[in-house]
């Protein structure tokens, strides 16, 4: 068993692959990796817009519903 020592029997290594951190469709190409967190959720809120919008009135009526229960609790 030898050990490599030099650095060039160590770059003579294939890389392993590694899978992608981001989703993507089946018929998308993989997105590159510089594209941030906030950059794909921006994305996914342009293209699934009237499920974004209607999560956003309901978290809006819910906490003005909350604020206005807890008003009347409390007066």
């Amino acid at each position: 068993m030898s050990h490599p020592s030099t650095p060039s029997e160590l770059s003579d290594r294939p890389e392993p692959e590694t899978a992608p951190l981001t989703e993507s469709d089946p018929g998308e190409a993989p997105k590159s990796p510089q594209d941030s967190y906030v950059k794909l959720a921006m994305r996914n809120m342009v293209r699934k817009r009237g499920t974004s919008l209607k999560h956003f009135f309901l978290t809006t009526a819910g906490l003005l519903g909350l604020l206005v229960g807890l008003a009347y609790l409390t007066r």
